[in-house]
């Protein structure tokens, strides 16, 4: 089994406690970057394990993969299920171009023919999909499993929020990510939390993001240097290229498909039934957006206690900012609750902009992307504190929307407002609309 899943999300915790609680003998090994000894490291593993054959091991150092994995078979039961867990495996294929044959020729001569469960986990989202993928040597050896973050609505259940608006809130914050909502004290409100936490600077909230980027980019400074850009607010290339110290276009090319290929950041393009030139790109998950913005740049403050000033540099920009990073979870949240009653059905769910960004669009609805057959519906988000969603809204979103190929003065438009709507006549979704499609 392949077991992929963002750094941070938790794996590794479910495996081992999946491995404990199955009364199975069990060896649970993680590979480490550049690791000097792995296979001794391997070795000492399994001799420390539960495996029936573990004595095989003792005192031994394999020299190489094959004869590890050798012995390996030879410590298993033939009668009674064992498991064997290969944590952080992209780093072995980094360090060993051809440990992907090395272990398809002993999992298809030895270890599948006795009852194993084989779990190969790993963070590098792209190198853990292409293990399964046609022409590579485990291709259809095993199946995909995939550890998401929490949703919104299990995030709430840990945290302890109270509402479907807080529930988004602490969803933005934490980004869903188990080990940070543990730490989250349940009940306490968002800025009693982020009171505590900034001043804290050894905290999960504060250290979880630099061990992500040191774990990815252990020596790319440049493309920390361009994420850091896209995470300050820029969303363009000739934006992010020029913020980032004036980079030539290969270079910035270069960091942007690099962070891509990471799932670092996604790029999002106009959704219409044209073909469109103008992306923009943006931090894939809300916590590190956060963090990104509000955490990395001030660390010096944080640690040396002035964890206030930079709470209230957050209050300031906080509303801001929310408008733009929940506008990705919303979309997400409409193409789950797809179709929705008064709208037609929509398989892709994202937004419009020109190269001037006038107009700009926060929803669109269409049969497929990036370039839409037919458009669905259009919508605006108003995500603002005691402020709704207004006529003068919806009249702005009737004339922007004749600006999209592909739609017209009969597109139904869509409402979506964190505090209610004041516009007559129009379909509207609010939080506990939204939520619910968790």
């Amino acid at each position: 089994m392949f077991v992929r899943g963002r750094r941070r999300v938790g794996k590794s915790r479910l495996i081992e406690e999946f491995c404990t609680q199955s009364g199975c003998a069990y060896v649970f090994f993680a590979a480490s970057k550049a690791g000097p000894n792995e296979l001794g490291l391997f070795a000492e593993e399994i001799a420390q394990s539960n495996l029936p054959g573990r004595a095989l091991f003792a005192g031994s150092n394999p020299s190489t993969w094959d004869a590890a994995l050798r012995l390996l078979a030879a410590t298993l039961d033939p009668t009674a299920p064992t498991i064997v867990v290969f944590d952080e495996f992209p780093y072995l294929v980094e360090e060993d171009s051809g440990i992907e044959g090395t272990f398809q020729k002993h999992w298809d001569q030895l270890l599948s023919k006795k009852p194993v469960l084989l779990l190969l986990i790993g963070s590098d989202l792209a190198m853990m999909e292409a293990l399964n993928t046609h022409s590579r040597p485990l291709y259809q050896r095993g199946v995909d499993m995939i550890v998401p973050p929490l949703s919104p609505v299990e995030t709430a259940a840990i945290v302890g929020s109270s509402t479907a608006e807080d529930s988004f809130d602490a969803y933005l914050l934490t980004g869903g990510l188990p080990l940070i909502c543990n730490d989250w004290p349940s009940g306490l409100s968002m800025w009693d939390y982020l009171a505590a936490v900034l001043d804290e600077p050894t905290s999960p909230f504060i250290v979880s993001a630099e061990r992500v980027l040191a774990a990815e980019f252990p020596v790319d400074a440049q493309a920390r240097v361009v994420l850091g850009q896209i995470g300050a607010g820029e969303v363009t290339f000739s934006k992010i290229a020029r913020a980032a110290g004036g980079l030539q276009k290969a270079s910035a090319n270069r960091s942007l498909e690099l962070l891509l290929k990471k799932r670092i950041i996604a790029k999002d393009k106009p959704l219409s039934t044209t073909t469109s030139s103008d992306p923009r790109y943006r931090v894939a998950d809300p916590y590190l957006r956060f963090w990104l913005r509000f955490i990395g740049p001030h660390m010096a403050e944080i640690e040396r206690g002035r964890g206030d000033r930079v709470l209230d540099r957050i209050r300031g920009d906080w509303m801001a900012w929310r408008g733009r990073a929940i506008e990705p979870v919303i979309r997400e949240a409409l193409s789950r609750l797809s179709p929705i009653p008064g709208l037609p059905a929509a398989a892709e769910v994202g937004g419009f902009w020109t190269r001037s960004n006038n107009p700009e669009i926060d929803i669109i609805g269409a049969d497929k992307g990036p370039v839409a057959g037919t458009i669905a519906y259009a919508g605006t988000i108003k995500w603002r504190d005691n402020q709704p969603l207004t006529q003068g809204d919806m009249n702005q979103l009737a004339h922007d929307v004749l600006a999209v190929s592909g739609a017209n003065s009969d597109t139904p438009l869509l409402a979506v407002s964190r505090s209610g709507v004041t516009a007559n006549g129009v379909l509207a979704l609010g939080p506990d609309d939204l939520i619910a499609a968790w």
